[in-house]
């Protein structure tokens, strides 16, 4: 920046140094007489092991200028130091090897400082868990609950004095360890920026940090800015809160093979939930809800523990079950000091734990007769759900809704106001608590409910939170009133100024009642959020709620797939073969006669969920057991796998049947990669006019039967001429935002107009694409963060983001896709191991890379196979073979560029490719894993290497080209 004269408005380049750098931010810190945990910053391995000495095992290690704590762990012993020093090295300069303080709080404190030397905290932040767990992988609480009046101040102090010696204008946040036994405390580090818990503490506060932190770079100053709160005070001030918060992360663990389940200080979690409350019991129990549907509160759910010592287990080391164990050690009668000595956990809050897990006990005496108001009222102000309760005392979630508010027991609607009700708050911010007594709003609007996204997971992300405020801008500019309901601190829909209403609530059932019921609504949309809404669809509509747009009962037509497939059959739209299951031996021989691979498919899933493809019968058995689970009481469906097919979605709205937008994306990979994990090109590449007209006609034909009225999606494989549809959603779909942005035109906006207009509106034109423009969106994975799991890609989500780029060609636009995800592009050497029944197939790709100039290693067979087909390829041996030239060391030594891994999931030699890939993935080496991707990329590097004009003599020089496009 200083090159080019570009001038750094806020807090200065020297800060951002002074806080990334561990070296100087110690040496800053000495300066004013703080503390930090002793500490020594290394660059290599070697000089780990000797500062790990100095300071004694266990020891902490930290990757300087990483996010998320990636590349950082506790150390018990030399071994696992060096092997964890190699692997952060490799994406990383510089360590820090520093004292370990497992077994403290973790408190972290906002902080804002203007160019005056105004300077306030805005929140202050306690985590659940003790030090050692990231805490973006921790359940916070704000405000701190355990702290005592003297650590709280002392704390706060610490903070400005810190803020002002490093000289931050703007926001920034400080994070501490304090020992709970006495009032010694350590600061972990500042990050001189916005960061994760800059979004939750603007939610948790009503202070918007990111707003006043651009105002202060301007040179803007505290006091003559407002509150946009009460609209009448001024922004510097500390807000008081009359409410607890709760987060609490949202892992998908479960997705991945091998992954290790636990968490620690490199960040894990896919999205995080925040919840808002008059008790900590409310809050806790509304915030673990909202993580997923099928959790009920602060219960064991489904874990569960063959003895002690598993549960003692679960306890001692944190993973992403926790605090499940911890309800199940209550429920086996387990003491507080118990929990406390194997958890580390303050408590404060186990008591409150204990208080939610007796109140089960109380329940559980009365039946739904005989049960009081008063109980009934406490177990609300605990946070319990109706259907909770209903388990409790025999009863339906209906009707202990009925009951309860026939005893007049219904929630209050209160408003976030940061003044604790000292100033009038002139806010749309809400929640619903049954600590209260009246209500802070007035109900006269009678807006159009609009169920937000939930929580961020993998295969539900910002994509449907960009629908949602679709949706809410469209409203507001048809000038209809809009109440939204959503929980994701991290999400624009969540922001108080986008909609007239705002509910920081659960999406559950219980709660969408309360809140249409309390607001009056007209009408509620559901297709705008993802697959909670969609899945609440039915029981909303028996309810009572009108749904916008497509009725429920077509909602259901289309998730249930057995009621889908009579509809295709009904109106003439082909599809694979397929059947309903109900038993092992009816799935047998269906596979039998129809012929392997088959794929196996639970209803009312979102990203693939335990959808598997079986090439034999035994991997068809194991399948059934696992999708048996995930569907419950919802059919499992077996169906013919199309090999080699071409896979294509699209995106489409309607009205009362009519077609009025729709976009073709073809996808890059076969299919039998899962949607969200594939690469796709819009407008499609390869498909032929007959292919596209065909679709058209099936698009038309669907809409038709389901009579749908808004956003729907679809996805078809195209073989041999004849096109399938595998499967229809009636909402908007992940590649929504990626259809819109790449024709132009707003689909959800259409959409909405559509649900709740009331003229038939005209088809829109999509502008007509010229032939030198192609939208490719290219998928992101978290791999490198998941200890463990295997990078390979199949029919069940995996990818945690992704990019898209545009260009005048398909290949451009790839290549700046993959650019774009972080990949550096080979400049040599190119790792190949190939599945035998792949290796003809990946020939051509091979023989192209060679000719490039780039240097081929290959493993045992695929190498033969190769050099016979008269491609120079060097025999790279496995680890296990203890032969040189050995795989893994050059991996390690980083003379690897690009691994390019193709198989399926009954390869031979499963875990020796599992471990190549893995250690592709834990040395940042780019991995491929599919040979559609290989190609197009072999492809993409020739076509720009050619048409750049100065190639080397050798053909492609890749490290230029890699400069030239960066």
């Amino acid at each position: 920046l200083e090159k080019y004269g570009v001038r750094v408005l806020g807090t200065q380049v020297s800060a951002i140094e002074a806080t990334e750098d561990r070296g100087i931010f110690s040496d800053k810190l000495n300066e004013i007489d703080e503390r930090i945990a002793p500490s020594f910053a290394v660059n290599t391995v070697e000089a780990a092991l000797e500062a790990a000495e100095k300071i004694g095992y266990p020891c902490m290690i930290r990757a300087a200028f990483a996010l998320g704590g990636l590349g950082s762990g506790l150390m018990p012993n030399k071994e696992m130091l060096a092997e964890m020093a190699r692997t952060a090295l490799a994406s990383s300069p510089q360590l820090l090897v520093e004292k370990s303080l497992k077994g403290w709080k973790e408190v972290e404190y906002e902080v804002v400082r203007d160019a005056a030397d105004n300077c306030i905290t805005v929140c202050n932040m306690e985590n659940f868990d003790a030090l050692g767990v990231h805490t973006g992988d921790s359940i916070v609480v704000a405000p701190s609950q355990t702290l005592t009046d003297d650590e709280y101040h002392m704390l706060r102090t610490t903070a400005i004095k810190v803020v002002r010696h490093l000289g931050i204008v703007g926001e920034c946040n400080i994070q501490y360890a304090l020992d709970p036994e006495s009032q010694d405390y350590c600061i972990i580090e500042v990050n001189p920026r916005l960061s994760r818990s800059s979004a939750l503490a603007s939610k948790a506060t009503g202070y918007p940090l990111a707003f006043v932190a651009a105002k202060l770079a301007l040179g803007k100053l505290l006091p003559d800015l407002t509150n946009s709160v009460t609209r009448s005070t001024t922004a510097c001030f500390e807000p008081s809160l009359d409410y607890i918060v709760c987060k609490v992360p949202r892992w998908d663990l479960s997705k991945f093979d091998r992954v290790s389940r636990e968490i620690g200080s490199a960040m894990k979690s896919v999205g995080e939930v925040m919840a808002i409350g008059r008790s900590f019991e409310e809050s806790l129990q509304k915030a673990l809800r909202m993580t997923d549907p099928s959790i009920a509160g602060f219960e064991p759910n489904d874990f569960e523990t063959d003895t002690d010592e598993d549960l003692i287990r679960a306890l001692e080391v944190a993973s992403d079950q926790r605090v499940y164990a911890i309800a199940l050690a209550f429920k086996k009668g387990w003491s507080v000091e118990r929990i406390h000595a194997l958890t580390d956990i303050d408590n404060w809050f186990l008591y409150k734990l204990k208080r939610i897990n007796d109140m089960q006990g109380i329940l559980s005496e009365f039946s739904l007769n005989n049960l009081p108001a008063t109980t009934l009222l406490q177990a609300k102000k605990s946070g319990y759900s109706d259907k909770q309760i209903g388990k409790l005392v025999a009863g339906s979630e209906s009707s202990v809704r009925a009951v309860r508010k026939g005893f007049g027991v219904t929630p209050f609607v209160k408003q976030i106001d940061t003044m604790a009700a000292e100033f009038p708050a002139a806010t749309n911010y809400l929640y619903t608590t049954y600590n209260g007594d009246e209500h802070d709003v007035v109900f006269d609007d009678q807006g159009t409910l609009v169920l937000g996204s939930g929580v961020y997971r993998i295969g539900s992300s910002v994509e449907f939170d960009w629908c949602s405020v679709s949706a809410i801008r469209t409203l507001r500019d048809m000038g209809r009133k809009s109440v939204m309901i959503n929980y994701n601190p991290e999400t624009v829909s969540t922001d108080y100024d986008e909609c007239d209403r705002l509910y920081f609530e659960e999406l559950s059932l219980e709660r969408v009642l309360d809140v249409y019921e309390a607001e009056g609504c007209d009408q509620a949309i559901v297709s705008v959020g993802g697959q909670i809404p969609n899945t609440l669809a039915l029981q909303m509509g028996d309810s009572g709620i009108s749904v916008a747009g497509t009725t429920p009962e077509m909602i259901d037509t289309a998730e249930d797939r057995n009621k889908f497939s009579a509809l295709c059959d009904a109106v003439g739209i082909d599809q694979p073969e397929w059947q309903l299951l109900t038993s092992p031996a009816e799935a047998l021989d269906f596979c039998e006669k129809v012929g392997y691979p088959c794929l196996v498919r639970p209803s009312y899933v979102l990203s693939g969920a335990a959808m598997n493809v079986a090439y034999s019968a035994e991997e068809l058995k194991d399948y059934l057991s696992e999708a048996a689970e995930v569907s419950k009481d919802k059919p499992v469906v077996v169906s013919k796998f199309i090999e080699n097919g071409r896979e294509i979605d699209v995106d489409a709205v309607a009205q009362s049947g009519k077609v009025l937008i729709k976009a073709i994306s073809e996808h890059v990979e076969n299919a039998g990669v899962h949607s969200g994990d594939a690469t796709l090109m819009l407008p499609p590449q390869t498909l032929s006019a007959e292919t596209v007209a065909g679709v058209e006609k099936i698009t038309h034909k669907l809409a038709e039967a389901l009579q749908i009225t808004g956003p729907f999606n679809m996805q078809l494989i195209a073989k041999d001429g004849a096109i399938k549809v595998i499967e229809c959603n009636l909402r908007a779909s992940r590649s929504c935002p990626f259809s819109s942005k790449v024709t132009g035109v707003n689909f959800i906006e259409t959409a909405t107009r559509a649900m709740i207009g009331e003229e038939q509106l005209d088809e829109v034109e999509l502008p007509t694409f010229s032939e030198s423009f192609v939208g490719i969106k290219v998928p992101m994975f978290s791999f490198q963060r998941l200890k463990g799991a295997d990078p390979a890609l199949g029919v069940e989500m995996a990818s945690t983001g992704e990019v898209a780029c545009f260009g005048p060609t398909k290949h451009d636009s790839f290549l700046k896709g993959l650019l774009s995800t972080g990949m550096k592009l080979p400049t040599d050497n190119i790792l190949v191991s190939v599945q035998d029944r792949l290796l003809e197939q990946a020939v051509p790709v091979m023989r192209q890379l060679h000719s490039l100039g780039y240097t081929l290693f290959g493993t045992e067979k695929t190498a033969a196979y190769l050099q016979e087909q008269g491609i120079p390829v060097t025999l790279l041996h496995y680890k296990e073979s203890e032969m040189e030239p050995c795989i893994d060391e050059y991996i390690a030594r980083g003379d690897i560029e690009l691994v390019l891994m193709f198989s399926n999931q009954n390869s031979q030699r499963v875990l020796t490719n599992y471990a190549i890939r893995r250690l592709a993935v834990d040395y940042g080496v780019p991995l491929i894993t599919n040979i559609q991707v290989a190609e197009l990329m072999a492809e993409s590097l020739e076509v720009i290497g050619g048409t750049r004009g100065d190639t080397a003599s050798m053909g492609l020089d890749a490290r230029s080209l890699h400069e030239w496009y960066q």
